[in-house]
């Protein structure tokens, strides 16, 4: 049985977007309200709040909810049973990824994923900008795990990572191949930055255990690995981006690995989410199909 009581409480959350916020303009205490909104979402087995240390914003549910509450009691009823009753995985899934995530966004992830919930649309955007996902109104996001805020929930995608230095057997036979990371400095590079604002990525390496890192001041730089890699094939210097991407042409002998003793393995990527007591079907398909694949 849904308390009635409980709506006003959801309904300024929703319209302060903060507890507190919301417990001041009922004259109330913060966990007060948290307390009730989650006895609410309990009632209707289903999140419609998305909280983290950083914001609040309603789920897809919760929006609907918010929208319903305007209209007669008889029809709001109706539609509270609705949204309780939702348990198929449907609706708008909107994903933040990280360019570099090969094993998220290589193709067969995601379109054996479609296959599975024709009625989950996914919405995915390819940013390297860290942000909060939830103020931002991503259900979820995809990035390495060091950067993943301690608040989230994150299921590994692809397993352990690597990198890899590369150039063309052209460019290698007319410079010479680097013997230790700190040579890069003399050589052509084509780096990654994540935005123009920011300084190019420094080439990471760990020796007898020790990691170090290399600012090898590219001449070419570019938020975009497709151009690092062209550019890389065209013969246009070193480059360094995650082994999946460049491993089909390393296979081909197109491209040829260095400094390979210097780049162990590392974590890797992960789908991230904030903790919820009641997932989203959509979101719990997404994090099910992850854990299972291969």
């Amino acid at each position: 049985m849904i308390d009635l009581n409980l709506l006003p409480l959801f309904r300024a959350v929703a319209e302060e977007a903060n507890f507190r916020a919301a417990a001041d303009r009922l004259g109330v205490t913060r966990s007060a309200v948290s307390q009730s909104i989650r006895r609410l979402e309990d009632s209707l087995g289903v999140a419609l709040v998305t909280r983290t240390t950083r914001s609040v914003r309603l789920t897809e549910a919760g929006t609907r909810l918010h929208a319903e509450l305007a209209r007669p009691l008889t029809e709001m009823l109706s539609a509270l049973e609705t949204i309780g009753a939702e348990d198929r995985p449907r609706g708008l899934l909107r994903i933040a990824v990280t360019s570099i995530a090969e094993p998220f966004l290589s193709g067969p992830l995601i379109a054996r994923f479609a296959e599975g919930y024709p009625q989950i649309t996914l919405d995915i955007t390819v940013t390297d900008a860290e942000f909060d996902i939830v103020a931002a109104g991503f259900d979820a996001g995809v990035r390495l795990g060091e950067v993943i805020e301690q608040d989230m929930i994150a299921v590994p995608v692809g397993g352990p990572q690597r990198e890899a230095v590369v150039a063309t057997p052209a460019y290698l036979a007319a410079h010479g191949a680097p013997e230790h990371p700190r040579d890069l400095v003399h050589h052509r590079c084509i780096g990654w930055r994540p935005a123009p604002n920011t300084a190019p990525y420094r080439w990471e390496f760990v020796e007898n255990g020790v990691p170090f890192d290399v600012a090898v001041a590219p001449q070419i730089s570019t938020n975009d690995l497709r151009v690092m890699l062209r550019t890389a094939l065209s013969g246009g210097g070193i480059t360094f981006a995650p082994v999946e991407t460049l491993q089909p042409h390393i296979d081909t002998g197109e491209l040829i690995p260095v400094l390979e003793d210097f780049l162990p393995p590392f974590p890797g990527f992960y789908l991230f989410f904030p903790q919820r007591r009641n997932m989203a079907p959509k979101l719990r398909a997404l994090v099910d199909h992850v854990r299972t694949w291969k």
